[in-house]
């Protein structure tokens, strides 16, 4: 008994058009990041010369530190979009996927290839081989990053007059025992005074009384005073240094607190531009995504 071939089926023929059509073409994903990188890396540079042309000669003239990071990373997170963009039409028309949700998703994955990419640029030492092209493409986006860490920076420049003025206490103090010291050894009546009140602020507190009495002695010598004396001044030292520790800390949380928002804040900025990103790619997919009579027409081009 004979069997004749089988022949194809409705059923089998759009399974087969199904898998085609969800096939992925990493050709077309690779070029579509390649295309979102170059541009990234153009419009950073223009960026670039944007910002360098609002400076001037004049400081007083010049925008303020906040306004050119702010300006920065928008101009990044724009830019960013733009080239996630022109990376997933390219994913998208070269995929040859006439359905537009398959060409977007290629514009997808083109943009999350672009993201891996520029994380590891930035976190290896192939970075230090791009330069500063790269230097605002800190994700997809190119300029997630860049805001994030615009934030973080312009905090830190704002937390950091504070910070340099929080001295050791103890400089004030040894300087002005230094310059009221008197006798016939100046020098050694300076540095045992010096010396002596040290120990006294930093020394174990259970000594203190003792701590305190050895201080005055010291400082009553070097400056020839009674030791009556010597303890009041002692005293105001000791007034000094609790002041300028009180002060020293409310400068360091304040900067703490500083720093922790613009962490925070950053990390939602950078998430949202990552987001951006990943929308304009896929986006930029579905736009790019081939007409069908369009490949047709290809297809019998290329068979003439």
């Amino acid at each position: 008994m004979s069997t004749s071939p089988t022949l194809a089926t409705p059923g089998a023929s759009a399974d087969t058009r199904t898998v085609l059509l969800n096939q992925v073409s990493w050709g077309a994903i690779f070029a579509g990041a390649v295309t979102a990188l170059v541009t990234q890396v153009i419009l950073n540079m223009v960026g670039v010369g944007v910002g360098l042309s609002s400076v001037g000669p004049v400081a007083a003239d010049n925008p303020a530190a906040s306004t050119l990071s702010m300006s920065a990373g928008i101009w990044f997170v724009g830019s960013g979009i733009v080239a996630s963009l022109a990376g997933g039409f390219i994913a998208g028309r070269l995929s040859g996927k006439p359905v537009t949700g398959a060409a977007g998703l290629h514009g997808l994955v083109s943009w999350a290839v672009t993201t891996l990419v520029v994380l590891y640029l930035l976190t290896s030492a192939a970075g230090g081989l791009i330069g500063g092209a790269f230097s605002g493409v800190t994700s997809t986006l190119g300029g997630a990053g860049s805001l994030v860490g615009g934030t973080v920076q312009t905090a830190a420049q704002a937390a950091a007059p504070s910070l340099s003025k929080i001295t050791n206490p103890l400089d004030g103090i040894e300087q002005s025992v230094r310059n009221q010291t008197a006798g016939q050894d100046p020098q050694a009546a300076k540095d045992a005074a010096v010396a002596a009140i040290r120990a006294l602020f930093t020394g174990d507190p259970a000594q203190k009384a003792q701590a305190e009495n050895r201080a005055a002695d010291a400082l009553a010598k070097a400056q020839n005073i009674p030791v009556d004396q010597a303890k009041a001044q002692i005293q105001d030292y000791k007034k000094q240094y609790d002041e300028t520790v009180a002060t020293a800390k409310v400068k360091a949380e304040a900067a703490a607190v500083a720093a922790k928002s613009a962490a925070t804040q950053g990390a939602f900025y950078g998430a949202l531009a990552l987001i951006l990103g990943a929308l304009a790619g896929f986006f930029g997919g579905r736009i790019g995504a081939p007409k069908l009579h369009t490949l047709a027409d290809a297809y019998d081009a290329r068979r003439v």
